[in-house]
């Protein structure tokens, strides 16, 4: 499976000098816990809601203060066309829960550890329903197959 196929597109973006209130405001709106900080196409940066809470407001900043201030400039990225698993490995070996998904160069959505999460139960829905139906639909008691007890 692709990363294109469980990610959430359109991000959410602002540019470097929107308010941390705008921003908040946001992720309330559009019910995300980040947004990326994009500048002429160009991704700058990726601020979540744990930035504005904690290095924002908590870090003494106005809430007027620009979005650049608390972001984090090194984002890691995946790309749209590759297999989950690299995404996987992403997130294991950075520990960060949100990777912003290019295509190109362009960026096109946003892949978060629920994003996998949901996927996996998905997947294992899949798999316990067909489990459950087989089950559902199997007389009770020993199966024929073995002719009744065991006598030995």
């Amino acid at each position: 499976m692709k990363v294109s196929e469980v990610m959430t597109a359109p991000p959410v973006c602002v540019t470097p000098h929107v308010s941390l209130v705008e921003v908040a405001r946001r992720m309330t709106e559009y019910a995300v816990g980040s947004v990326l900080v994009m500048e002429d196409d160009a991704l700058r940066g990726i601020v979540t809601d744990r930035d504005v809470a904690l290095r924002g407001l908590g870090g003494s900043l106005a809430p007027d203060a620009p979005v650049n201030a608390v972001m984090s400039a090194e984002v890691v990225t995946v790309e749209a066309d590759e297999d989950l698993q690299v995404a996987y490995l992403a997130f294991r070996r950075t520990g960060v829960r949100r990777l912003p998904v290019l295509d190109g160069g362009r960026v096109v959505g946003m892949l978060t550890v629920d994003d996998l999460f949901l996927d996996v139960f998905r997947r294992l829905g899949d798999l316990l329903g067909a489990v459950a139906w087989s089950v559902l639909h199997e007389p009770p008691g020993p199966s024929s197959a073995c002719g009744g007890p065991h006598v030995p």
